[in-house]
């Protein structure tokens, strides 16, 4: 089935043609969702609830963009909205031990390393990996990220600092890369 015809037959409401998009779409838009949820769980919580809007609003797509994009908003969204519910963004870090990490950059080592760095974003408190996930990953500005969390533009920047300062130390305590001798830029790689 072609991407049009998908859409078509979802816009009929026609179960193959949503079990269809289901199936094309449902792994990568599980991998978002695995990245601002808690557990494997809430993912996939997330992801029931991003397709429900996804058919229920499929009539607004206008064609301009890609359409997997437009579904990628709808789960992002949709996670974020999930998060505020149920109060979880809220979850901080202490400032004065998040100030006392030291910013270093350099080149992420290998791309096989790619899973541990997605794994070690998940350890950050739920505030700083989903400030990271939608500036760094989804390219959201800090100024749509505050309307999005109901939070300050400030707020998110400093968060999205605290959260690539930790990162960095998690990578470093995991052996993931090394601690650089110099200041150069590992975490450039990260937006």
């Amino acid at each position: 089935m072609t991407e049009e015809a998908i859409f078509q037959g979802c816009l009929k409401n026609q179960a193959a043609a949503q079990r269809e998009l289901y199936n094309r779409y449902s792994p990568k838009m599980l991998a978002v969702c695995y990245r601002y949820g808690h557990n494997r769980e809430d993912a996939e919580d997330m992801l029931q609830e991003g397709f429900i809007k996804v058919f229920s609003q499929i009539h607004t797509f206008q064609n301009k963009g890609a359409f997997e994009g437009w579904v990628r908003r709808i789960m992002v969204h949709t996670c974020i909205n999930n998060l505020k519910k149920n109060k979880r963004f809220n979850e901080s870090v202490d400032i004065i031990y998040a100030s006392s990490i030291q910013v270093r950059e350099e080149s992420i080592p290998s791309i096989v390393q790619a899973k541990q760095v997605v794994e070690c974003i998940r350890i950050l408190p739920i505030g700083y990996r989903t400030v990271l996930n939608l500036y760094a990953i989804e390219g959201y500005s800090h100024k749509e990220i505050g309307e999005m969390l109901d939070i300050e533009e400030s707020t998110s920047r400093s968060q999205y600092t605290r959260a690539r300062q930790m990162l960095e130390e998690i990578l470093i305590r995991k052996k993931i890369i090394q601690k650089p001798k110099e200041k150069t830029g590992w975490l450039s790689a990260i937006r």
